[in-house]
């Protein structure tokens, strides 16, 4: 690995590590498989780094480019949405919450009116578009292993989210999909 990829690499993961610390420390929190996720995601990011670019024009990379476009649409859309209607705030006293996940509201407008994770979905998306820039068996297996994190993150939400929300939550769940609408 070039010199530059380790210290991205590094200097990346150092944030992620400090903004996961709590998480880690206890897997049963959804922080603790999100965590392993953004490695990954980071890793297969920086195997296919020199190809992000290379044959704009070819089929995978059109498809690729659309991934990573719904991809910032997701997680711009989703962080705005909670932001707003969720209603974050510090008495929800969750150490291992992130200031945006300690959300007072369940937020079921916008892309959380048809899926529960449109942020974990954003990271699918990233993940399989990286993995489109030059795909391979390592990239494949990058990318399949960050979307079974990801699963694993949102069952582990999914409980935190009914110890907070209760019932409510529970309806939620019922009228939505996980991940992609009307699918999956």
């Amino acid at each position: 690995m070039p010199a530059e990829k380790l210290i991205l690499f590094v200097v990346v993961s150092g944030f992620m590590l400090l903004v996961s610390r709590e998480s880690l420390r206890n897997p049963t929190l959804h922080g603790f498989y999100r965590f392993f996720a953004w490695e990954l995601i980071l890793v297969l990011i920086l195997y296919n780094m020199e190809y992000w670019f290379l044959n704009p024009g070819s089929l995978l990379q059109i498809i690729s480019w659309h991934l990573l476009f719904i991809s910032l649409f997701l997680v711009i859309h989703g962080i705005t949405l909670l932001r707003i209607l969720g209603k974050p705030d510090a008495s929800r006293n969750e150490v291992a919450l992130i200031r945006l996940e300690k959300t007072t509201r369940l937020v079921t407008a916008g892309a959380f009116h048809y899926i529960r994770h449109p942020l974990y979905s954003s990271l699918m998306f990233l993940a399989w578009g990286a993995y489109l820039k030059r795909p391979s068996w390592p990239a494949a297996g990058l990318a399949s292993a960050a979307c079974l994190f990801l699963v694993a993150t949102s069952l582990a939400e999914e409980k935190e989210n009914l110890r907070y929300f209760g019932n409510v939550y529970l309806d939620y769940m019922k009228r939505t999909k996980r991940f992609i609408p009307f699918l999956f």
